[in-house]
């Protein structure tokens, strides 16, 4: 029987959400990564994850020429469009440079909040038998709760490392956080364990 795995998967942490010379950068959200040191801590994480042979993930929101699956209706998406936002192969979906990619890594590109709907995720997730999914990134009001929730829908362990997650206020990340404690475990980068499931 194949050995349950874990994965640490990195959300959204994309230049048009977080980096300073984004359309963000200026940005209350802008200002939470730079107050919480969101993209240090996550390059802190990545690091312990791969020294502990745990697989790394990098889930990014974007849409192909056109904006074909940008919903008109939505409040979140329908505006990219117009600002040229979340352009799929342009500067603004690249994770951001100080986050190390490596061959290997698990690459998902959305099309809505959760990471879950209309991507691959889930087929790339069972075939390595991963069971246990550790999980941070921007914001923690949309693709953290998304994460969460339907990670825990399909029966995956989930952990969120919550320093290095943020939302557009601390209170608003403070709610958030509070919201989804009873579908998963909370830890920081600093005391985290990254470890395979033991079966």
């Amino acid at each position: 029987m194949q050995q349950a795995r874990s994965i640490y998967l990195v959300l959204d942490m994309q230049n048009d959400l977080v980096h300073a010379d984004g359309p963000n950068g200026k940005s209350p959200l802008g200002a939470q990564v730079q107050k919480r040191q969101l993209i240090a801590k996550t390059a802190q994480a990545i690091k312990k994850a791969r020294e502990a042979g745990i697989l790394v993930g990098f889930v990014r929101v974007g849409f192909t020429a056109g904006y074909p699956e940008c919903p008109p209706g939505s409040p979140i998406f329908s505006g990219a469009p117009g600002a040229g936002l979340f352009k799929l192969g342009a500067w603004g979906t690249e994770i951001h440079p100080e986050l190390e990619q490596r061959e290997g890594d698990i690459q998902v590109a959305k099309h809505r909040v959760s990471p879950f709907y209309s991507t691959g995720l889930e087929a790339a997730l069972r075939a390595r038998n991963i069971t246990r999914i550790y999980c941070s990134g921007v914001s923690t009001q949309a693709v953290v709760q998304a994460t969460v929730r339907d990670g825990h829908d399909r029966d995956y362990e989930m952990i969120v490392l919550e320093d290095a997650s943020c939302a557009h206020s601390d209170e608003e990340h403070a709610n958030s956080m509070g919201s989804i404690a009873r579908f998963c475990k909370v830890e920081k980068t600093d005391t985290v364990v990254f470890a395979h499931p033991s079966i």
